[in-house]
């Protein structure tokens, strides 16, 4: 495959212990979107570029996956075999499937974070010379059939430059061209990729949902309790990924020091807080501030659905407040500074800004 092809150890855009999207053969809870793609494709008017929104781990990348996979499989819309589809599945068994499963397909490019082969660590954005690696598959002969797909997973971690790169491709596409781009919030994607998309919106999946997929991933997921399954599934906020994080033993020391953190807001208890820095600090290998960061985000979002009623200034103050801690993490990343006095920069301010709102 083009573009970012496999990572030596594991993928940025994979939960680790769990399959990647690209090797799902069901999609569960987002019927009506897939019914959506599949009717697009055989109008034989489909759009060339599509923002697939929604929540972190409700299954953007496995839809994505799939109507990649239908269209490759079956590149004539007005086919048989596409006039009788009932949905996107395509038998695991057929060449382009086959190809797409091995990261082999010569006219799929996925763009994704990328391993720092100086770090091992996967950079914190998506890089212009990225953007331009794997828009590369469209300079090339297509094979057959003459589609060619682009997956960008996501759009939220695009550089300016990255983003800006894009846009050229999306404005001025090549026929037969198909991009799929991903954003955890499409609110926050450049204003003119978002213009030359069509929206498709993706729900937060139901703990049912969640319970269902999660069984389907095979052990260990498969062996958790019921109970603790469905608990976790209640507490995920439509989200597998989510889900997966509350149910891995791994994060529930790391879990429960967020907690009990962020519970105490406004009030600022620097001992804890010291805790948790350390914690996220020294522990390195895995996501435990993307977990923080997680969880910061659904505390605003929760004041910012308590106060919808106070007019659009206090909303706007409580978005601003997340961007600014968004932005301040990715630099801290970028820019390998010290996580600890990250942490307790962002809580200190946290703080102030809690009391104020």
């Amino acid at each position: 495959m083009n573009g970012a092809g496999r990572e030596t150890a594991s993928e940025s855009d994979l939960y680790e212990g769990a399959p990647h999207p690209r090797e799902a053969s069901r999609l569960v809870g987002h019927q009506a979107a897939e019914a959506n793609l599949l009717a697009a494709f055989r109008s034989g008017k489909l759009p060339q570029a599509w923002l697939i929104g929604g929540p972190e781990g409700v299954g953007k990348a496995t839809l994505a996956w799939r109507f990649a996979r239908f269209v490759l499989a079956n590149p004539d819309p007005q086919s048989g075999a596409v006039r009788a589809a009932q949905n996107l599945d395509v038998d695991p068994e057929a060449p382009a499937a086959r190809r797409i499963a091995a990261l082999a397909h010569p006219d799929i490019a996925l763009l994704r974070r990328l391993r720092n082969p100086k770090t091992n660590a996967f950079f914190t954005e998506i890089r212009v010379e990225d953007v331009r690696q794997a828009l590369g598959t469209f300079h090339l002969s297509p094979g057959a059939g003459g589609w060619r797909v682009l997956i960008v997973d996501t759009a939220d971690d695009l550089n300016a430059q990255g983003a800006n790169a894009l846009l050229k491709t999306i404005e001025e596409p090549p026929s037969r061209a198909l991009f799929l781009v991903l954003a955890h919030r499409p609110g926050l994607v450049l204003p003119t990729i978002r213009s030359r998309c069509r929206r498709l919106q993706l729900d937060p999946l139901s703990p049912d949902n969640i319970v269902e997929i999660v069984r389907a991933l095979g052990a260990p997921w498969s062996d958790i309790a019921a109970a603790d399954l469905m608990a976790a599934a209640g507490r995920a906020n439509g989200s597998v990924r989510e889900a997966l994080r509350l149910l891995d033993p791994e994060n529930a020391e790391i879990g429960a020091l967020i907690g009990a953190v962020i519970e105490r807001l406004p009030d600022y208890d620097e001992r804890a807080v010291y805790q948790l820095a350390e914690a996220v600090a020294g522990r390195g290998a895995r996501d435990e501030m993307e977990i923080l960061m997680l969880a910061l985000y659904d505390w605003l979002a929760a004041r910012a659905r308590a106060r919808s009623g106070e007019g659009a200034e206090r909303l706007a103050s409580i978005a601003e407040l997340w961007e600014k801690a968004r932005a301040a993490t990715r630099e801290a990343e970028t820019y390998n500074l010290d996580k600890r006095l990250h942490v307790l920069s962002l809580f200190a301010e946290l703080s102030v800004a809690a009391r104020r709102l």
